[in-house]
């Protein structure tokens, strides 16, 4: 008689293992050998630091649109409210940039860089309380002009110790720049007729102009001058000359004596030109010397009366 075994209690099998891959030998070639997992990628993070910066053109590009769009709410806003003043602050905010650049220009001046920028903030101010949005000029073609100028204006006035007409400082500029064309031009430096040619005209002004743009401080008399080792002007100049003194003393006495008569101008002629003594003027004349004497005295006190110096 056969036994029959429960379905649960007969033994399992044990599960189908993967045949093992053997390892690979030194002598197996590299195409033998068994495909290695692919590591696991780690999770991508973001790079430290600051967000990379804006190129140059993109930030004039966002400057740009930024300040139409300021000049479009500000249009439509009252002077002297707080959101006008807010708009305007912020625009002069956004438009710094354009100072600076203008200030750099002016770097060769030896002038605080922080005064210069002041000083072109103040055209920005005033390039923005002018601007027109509607005549369709981008703001920095605007502006430009009118912060150069302030500062132009700021150096003229203020910076220069030697104080130099406005016509002749603005012909220095022209005269630098076609002085930069030429030497561009002729390879050499120009000389002073082909830049009076250029600019029509003198020589005479040329060399005042550059005279002009070199005086921007006053040197003392006393200073020496440098390079040449000479001795400052004060000891260069000339002395002073007595006869200087007597010039004007003669012009005086020339016009008082013709206010005399013409016998004491005689007398007196006779007595401080010729060098003669009261008796030979009194011989001269045939009168007598007390009487010479009289008349002199009287010559004097119309003298002193009619000087208005000593008046």
């Amino acid at each position: 008689m056969a036994l029959t075994v429960p379905a649960s209690s007969a033994p399992e099998a044990p599960p189908a293992q993967a045949p093992e891959t053997p390892p690979a030998r030194a002598t197996d070639p590299p195409h033998a050998r068994a495909p290695e997992a692919p590591p696991a990628q780690a999770a991508e993070e973001p790079p430290a630091g600051p967000p990379p910066a804006k190129a140059p053109s993109s930030r004039g590009a966002d400057t740009r649109a930024l300040t139409q769009v300021l000049f479009a709410q500000l249009k439509d806003l009252e002077p002297g409210t707080v959101e006008h003043g807010r708009v305007r602050g912020a625009l002069i905010e956004a438009n710094l940039p354009l100072v600076r650049y203008a200030a750099a220009r002016f770097r060769s001046r030896n002038e605080p860089m922080e005064d210069v920028v002041q000083v072109g903030t103040i055209g920005l101010i005033n390039a923005i309380d002018r601007f027109d949005p509607d005549r369709g000029v981008q703001f920095p073609t605007f502006a430009m002009p009118t912060v150069v100028g302030e500062i132009k204006r700021y150096f003229r006035d203020n910076v220069r110790t030697v104080h130099v007409p406005r016509r002749l400082h603005e012909l220095w500029v022209q005269v630098t720049g076609a002085t930069e064309d030429l030497t561009t031009s002729f390879g050499r430096s120009p000389t002073t007729a082909e830049i009076a040619e250029r600019l029509r005209i003198t020589e005479e002004e040329v060399l005042s102009c550059i005279e002009a743009g070199r005086s921007y401080h006053a040197t003392s008399l006393e200073a020496a001058q440098e390079g040449d080792g000479l001795p400052g002007l004060l000891d260069r100049l000339g002395y002073e000359d007595p006869a200087l003194d007597g010039v004007e003393h003669r012009d005086l006495v020339r016009h008082l004596l013709v206010q005399l008569p013409e016998r004491e101008q005689r007398i007196l002629l006779l007595r401080y030109y010729s060098n003669l003594t009261q008796s030979q003027i009194s011989a001269e004349l045939g009168v007598s010397q007390m009487h010479v004497s009289r008349l002199l005295a009287r010559s004097f006190a119309r003298l002193r009366s009619a000087n208005r110096i000593e008046a």
